[in-house]
């Protein structure tokens, strides 16, 4: 899988764009863009920081705070400039011909974190999806060949077709190729998934913010040894694995992708074949980092992209993960009828995970009961 942005040798020193709308997450998401620009090897040197009521056509951060960035860049030798929004086409073009360097946005940066980290053919297939979904609109961004006309006898495309005219067509043919090879894996994974329900094994779904710590829990609850690490989009590919609970009998786990703060449509729609384990989960488990100071902003982050894929109506079980850090004990909260609504747990200490399993059997039972009203109704 080919590089978003054809990183040379060297490409490792950032500075860091971010002006300030009136969010009021804006801190929030300025510590984040750090978080992912480290998550993507890079190494900061410098943060650029404004104030607009809206974005400018031509810069997106105005001329004034371009010269800004550009002598930033020049003290620092830094060779990348990371911005904390979505640029469009001929922003990010005339950015890079006053930087002389590459202008990297938001979208741009998680797509590169993804192509780093995919590991699976499925997840490879899905991230060159999202970047060629990506790149589509940007393929003139100083590329000069591209202006050429090509002609003659032999040349693809005919007399008088562009470069940029193949580029385009050679796209669209690779799209439409990696979008008829997912059809298929998602096939193979409704084949999976029936034959699960048919043996009436209980599948779980763990979803959650980014670095919430979701690869610990199902290690934790599998003793499986998938990647963990302190940083954002560590796995990326779902992972299943199957375990026994008494009073439960064979649950089916799965790891899910993270989610993060505008979380780029493409990869939504990329990974749906990924995600479509959480929309047809019997429970999702909704991993919080409990120590975060952002964490109802975040629970509200993953609900929106569930809402997003159609996993909204799954029966859910909010678990608050690393109480370690904030010094709370393991806890069930129930909801008005009596059901387990919240947790609180360490993955990394293993404290209350035997409420996270007892909670996993309480939900099979309540399914068991509701399979069983409605064989007697029919």
């Amino acid at each position: 899988m080919k590089d978003l942005f054809d990183r040379p040798s060297g490409f490792e020193a950032a500075v860091l764009v971010s002006i300030d709308f009136g969010d009021t997450d804006y801190e929030e998401s300025l510590f984040e863009l750090r978080q992912l620009s480290e998550s993507a090897g890079l190494a900061v040197r410098g943060t650029v920081e404004g104030k607009r009521s809206t974005p400018d056509a031509k810069f997106f951060i105005g001329s004034g705070k371009a010269d800004e960035l550009k002598l930033m860049m020049q003290a620092s030798e830094a060779n990348v400039a990371v911005f904390n929004h979505d640029l469009t086409p001929s922003q990010q073009r005339n950015l890079e011909r006053l930087l002389a360097v590459r202008v990297v946005d938001r979208t741009g940066l998680i797509l590169d974190i993804f192509s780093q980290r995919a590991q699976s053919h499925e997840g490879k297939l899905q991230v060159e999806l999202a970047q060629l979904e990506h790149l589509s609109t940007r393929l003139v961004r100083g590329w000069t060949h591209l202006e050429r006309q090509k002609g003659g006898i032999g040349v693809r495309g005919g007399p008088g077709e562009s470069q940029l005219e193949l580029d385009r067509r050679m796209l669209r043919v690779r799209v439409k190729q990696l979008r008829e090879k997912l059809l298929k894996l998602k096939a193979q994974r409704g084949m999976q998934r029936r034959a699960r329900q048919r043996s009436n094994v209980m599948t779980v779904s763990l979803v959650g913010y980014t670095n919430a710590g979701k690869s610990t829990v199902f290690n934790r609850l599998t003793k499986a040894n998938i990647y963990a690490a302190d940083q954002l989009f560590a796995t990326l590919d779902t992972t299943t694995h199957k375990i026994y609970i008494p009073d439960c009998g064979s649950v089916v786990i799965s790891d899910t992708v993270g989610f993060i703060k505008h979380l780029p449509h493409a990869l939504v729609e990329a990974f749906g074949a990924t995600l479509e384990e959480a929309v047809q989960a019997d429970l999702l488990l909704h991993i919080v980092d409990t120590a975060s100071s952002n964490r109802d902003e975040q629970i509200a982050q993953v609900n929106k992209v569930l809402r997003e894929i159609g996993a909204a109506q799954v029966p859910q079980i909010v678990v608050h993960n690393q109480i370690d850090r904030v010094g709370l004990a393991p806890a069930i909260t129930r909801d008005e009828y009596g059901r387990i609504a919240t947790l609180h747990v360490s993955a990394k200490t293993g404290e209350g995970l035997d409420l996270l399993r007892q909670a996993m059997a309480e939900h099979y039972q309540l399914l068991k009961q509701q399979s069983t009203e409605e064989s007697a109704f029919v």
